[in-house]
């Protein structure tokens, strides 16, 4: 007993030493006496090592590449798909368009980006067509041909297949128009924006044709369609118009927006800024113009306030007008019983609502904050402890940081009111001046509580939220042995016990609209809002550390460089 002891310890330190497992084996092959030793050491009883679980990642745009960045823990297999093998930073497609960035140095590729993970991550250049649900696995398409088909199975699915352009149905918009949703868009609208001044310049054309050429018309008044307006008013006035300088007079941009104001998600004070610059530098801002047909040649609009309907004639139409279901998405929607959505539904944890192992992150999906009237019943009953049938201040208190962490809309409506906190709001519902000693029953914190869910809001389809959610994500799949152990988190109001972890919460850092002209508009947390050349530098500051690679960083700096230096490339490569 005591040899075989001794035997299992040189056992273990042969196999966390490799230099002495090298050296058996050598002396093995020279015919030392350690044969017997080696052939003993394979055989001897190991540890079973637990099977990993697999993780199938779709996509590899904001979501999906900060989920695999983030994500460490060496228990799982992780299999990506995508059809593209390449992280976009989607933010400066408007600038790859006009040249001012090259289309290679905002793209990176993903094999770079987890070769040096300590988790197993594999890619594959596909496209998945169907997801099942039931049996755990998708089915997919490769790229490369179009014709070979295979099936992977998951332990764990994190959907972010984003989403596509939406076109409203309106007719001929897919024939005629020109997206700005991958980097391929940009470099088409690249190539036909020269295209366009190449055929303008061709001899025995009418000015009316000249015009109708070089008329570029911009369908969307969001932060895209703004920024590609302005980026291609710079080139056009700061580049294009020294190598075509007959067709100066011929130019025109149009940006039609249904609604009343472009950049509807910004502050009022950007908003009128940029409809004010816009008019300054020609561009012809149409709000409340609806687009109802899209022709080789011309669109058909139509006032939202009068009905009256008008035919453009254009050369190229960007359609930037929101975002869309993607088929596969739709199916399976429509087979997990969320169908008349536009998004997929998740859980504030983002988990599929109806699927224990499906996650939904980025444009493809949208989180349902649970209301707090429908909890009502058990908050009350968690936070009167006592059991008396009223609640006071003090109960209320010892419940508040849970209440909010799980009802956000509970902060902002407090914040709104401004309010210190939700005793404050007790004691403004109860009308009365007394302080600990207030107490309500369930009706009166109803009344409290009733107008609270008026502030829930759907998160944006923006890069910010979803590289949040795909780090969010990660960091509960990272810790998912340690919350099992010790599963702390916010109260979970809808039954017994706590969830393992807290629910997702987006963190709104601040939004840019460049406006043309070395002028960005800034709205930064806390209201503030800045507007000018120095916004322009902060841009450029943020934009750059937020590449995903130091080689994309430096790149991109390159490009913004060589562009003051010797202007935007024409060249219709």
């Amino acid at each position: 007993m005591k040899g075989l002891s001794l035997y299992k310890r040189a056992s273990r330190g042969f196999h966390e030493h490799p230099f002495l497992s090298k050296f058996a084996i050598l002396c093995a092959v020279s015919g030392g006496g350690l044969v017997a030793f080696a052939d003993a050491n394979a055989m001897a009883p190991s540890e079973v090592v637990p099977k990993k679980k697999k993780i199938v990642v779709l996509g590899t745009g904001w979501a999906g590449t900060s989920f695999l960045k983030k994500l460490d823990n060496p228990l799982y297999d992780v299999q990506v798909i995508s059809p593209r093998n390449y992280f976009a930073f989607t933010p400066l497609l408007p600038s790859v368009t006009c040249g001012t960035v090259e289309a290679r140095s905002i793209v990176e590729p993903i094999r770079n980006i987890v070769r040096k993970k300590n988790v197993d991550v594999s890619f594959w250049e596909a496209e998945c067509f169907k997801i099942d649900a039931v049996n755990k696995k998708v089915h997919c398409r490769s790229n490369s041909n179009g014709k070979e088909e295979f099936d992977v199975e998951y332990d764990y699915l994190v959907i972010a297949m984003g989403a596509r352009s939406n076109t409203f149905n309106t007719p001929g918009v897919v024939e005629h128009c020109n997206f700005l949703k991958e980097v391929e868009d940009a470099q088409k609208i690249r190539r036909e924006v020269i295209d366009s001044f190449e055929k303008a310049s061709l001899p025995n054309l009418s000015d009316e044709e000249r015009k109708r050429i070089l008329h570029f018309v911009v369908v969307g008044g969001g932060p895209t369609g703004v920024e590609f307006a302005a980026e291609l008013h710079d080139y056009v006035n700061e580049d294009l118009v020294r190598l075509y300088p007959a067709a100066k007079d011929f130019v025109k941009i149009t940006l039609l927006e249904a609604a009343d104001h472009i950049l509807g998600m910004f502050d009022k004070r950007i908003t009128d800024f940029a409809e004010e610059k816009f008019k300054r530098d020609g561009i012809d801002v149409q709000l409340g113009s609806m687009v109802v047909k899209v022709s080789d040649k011309e669109i058909s609009t139509k006032v939202r306030g009068n009905g009256s309907t008008a035919s453009i004639p254009y050369g190229m139409v960007v359609w930037s007008t929101g975002i869309g279901t993607h088929p596969v998405i739709r199916d399976f929607m429509q087979q997990i019983g969320q169908t008349n959505r536009r998004a997929v539904a998740t859980d504030e944890w983002l988990r599929v609502e109806g699927c224990n192992d499906i996650y939904a992150l980025g444009d493809c999906a949208t989180v349902n904050q649970r209301k707090v009237m429908e909890d009502i019943s058990a908050i009350f009953k968690k936070a009167d402890k006592d059991n008396s049938g009223t609640l006071t201040v003090k109960e209320f208190k010892e419940v508040i940081n849970d209440i909010c962490e799980r009802y956000p809309q509970v902060e902002l409506y407090l914040k709104n009111k401004k309010l210190h906190n939700i005793a404050d709001l007790l004691k403004e519902a109860k009308g009365d001046a007394a302080k600990e000693t207030i107490e309500l029953n369930i009706e009166e914190l109803k009344k409290a509580l009733s107008e609270v869910d008026s502030q829930m809001k759907f998160l944006p389809a923006t890069a910010q939220v979803a590289s949040q959610q795909g780090t969010y994500l990660a960091t509960c799949f990272n810790r998912i042995e340690e919350a099992e152990k010790n599963p702390e988190g916010p109260l979970r109001f809808r039954g017994e016990g706590r969830h393992r972890f807290r629910p997702f919460r987006y963190k709104h850092l601040g939004q840019f609209a460049p406006l043309g002209g070395e002028q960005t508009a800034a709205q930064l947390p806390g209201d503030w809002v800045s507007i000018g050349h120095s916004s322009q530098w902060l841009w450029y500051s943020v934009y750059a550390s937020k590449q995903v690679s130091w080689r994309t960083r430096a790149l991109v700096v390159s490009d913004w460089t060589r562009r003051f230096i010797f202007g935007r490339d024409s060249s219709r490569i």
